[in-house]
């Protein structure tokens, strides 16, 4: 059982890792953070690179975290954020299954941080070795909570957009305007 828990853990956390680096550096053939939030402005994501960056972040440092069974709730609920809100802003119009842009892929990667929020990061964990023995339902439903609310809380404490400047029209000199009086 121990090996089996620690290998399951270990395979998402990476696996959201690798998504995370993707979009931060371009890793495992991502594009990196300017594509990452030129995608992300197109999506509606705005602003975008700031968006890229919070996903970036929530994925790689959350699956680095799940995938090492260090600090396992707060990780679940970084994962469960970020899974959460591609959820509702970029796959749930397209329906469930992931090959037509769907759901599918990140309700199972968020719904594998809360059992691992549930059940623990396992024996062979940096938590257990540690000494940190957080887990069960309640430590779940507060990743949960957590996760859900955690994208919300970043948008309402993000800086407001600044508006682009309207392009000014270029002076006139001071005879041109005399001439188009006259």
């Amino acid at each position: 059982m121990a090996l089996g828990h620690t290998l399951f853990r270990v395979a998402v956390g990476g696996t959201v890792f690798a998504h995370g680096t993707q979009k931060l550096v371009g890793w495992f053939g991502g594009h990196g953070l300017e594509a990452t939030a030129g995608a992300f402005d197109s999506m509606g994501l705005r602003p975008g690179k700031r968006t890229a960056v919070a996903a970036g972040a929530s994925e790689a440092g959350g699956g680095l975290l799940l995938a090492l069974g260090l600090l396992t709730p707060a990780a679940s609920a970084a994962v469960i954020g970020v899974m959460s809100q591609a959820v509702r802003t970029v796959h749930l119009d397209k329906g469930f299954f992931v090959s037509d842009g769907g759901y599918e892929y990140n309700l199972i990667l968020g719904a594998s941080a809360f059992l691992l929020a549930d059940a623990g990061p396992g024996p062979i964990s940096l938590d257990e070795k540690l000494g940190i023995r957080l887990s069960g339902p309640a430590v779940a439903l507060a990743a949960l909570t957590a996760g859900l609310a955690g994208p919300k809380l970043l948008e309402r404490l993000a800086p407001a957009d600044e508006p682009e400047a309207a392009p000014q029209a270029p002076e006139q000199a001071p005879d041109a305007v005399q001439a188009t009086a006259a």
